[in-house]
């Protein structure tokens, strides 16, 4: 299985806490102005990677925490990155999601592939970015109205659970067993 992305990069610290392995997605229908990232809004740009060359890569790099999956947007390859998900949980690594959706918009879509992967999910960053609300004093995200959610504990309340701060994560690897 292959996915369509901007790029990638093996050794990031500025996508949520620790070292992580961050994936840029290709393609976004919201192409927010003064996005971080206007190279990825293009579903048709960017390049073809596959699964296993992904898993290559995080493979090489015993020191990382964790996977980022950004943007572009990630649920428009939803599907392509749930078995992407699994083996990152396999390999006990947490797993954040920067979206433009919202939480609601996610958990209310009538699309199973959005749920399955959310499930997925250490972290979702949710909500587009919007200029006027940017603050550069925030931490791993963009806007103050994008929310930093703790996925499993907001599975379990049926409502997101927002975090004040992400600092350090515990891997989602018991949703497997």
């Amino acid at each position: 299985m292959t996915l369509r992305i901007a790029g990638r990069i093996a050794d990031s610290i500025v996508d949520g806490p620790g070292l992580r392995y961050a994936l840029f997605l290709q393609g976004c229908p919201r192409a927010c102005p003064g996005c971080h990232n206007p190279q990825t809004h293009d579903p048709l740009g960017g390049y073809e990677v596959s699964i296993e060359d992904v898993l290559k890569e995080i493979d090489s790099d015993p020191l990382l925490d964790g996977v980022t999956f950004s943007g572009g947007e990630p649920f428009m390859q939803a599907h392509e990155l749930i078995p992407l998900a699994d083996q990152i949980l396999q390999r006990n690594l947490n797993l954040i999601t920067y979206t433009g959706y919202l939480w609601e918009e996610l958990i209310e879509s009538d699309n199973p592939d959005w749920r399955s992967l959310l499930e997925r999910m250490d972290v979702l960053v949710d909500g587009p970015f919007v200029q006027e609300l940017r603050d550069w004093k925030l931490k791993f995200t963009g806007s103050s109205n994008q929310r930093i959610i703790a996925v499993k504990p907001s599975l379990q309340a049926k409502t997101p659970v927002v975090l004040t701060e992400l600092t350090h994560m515990p891997s989602n690897a018991a949703l497997l067993k």
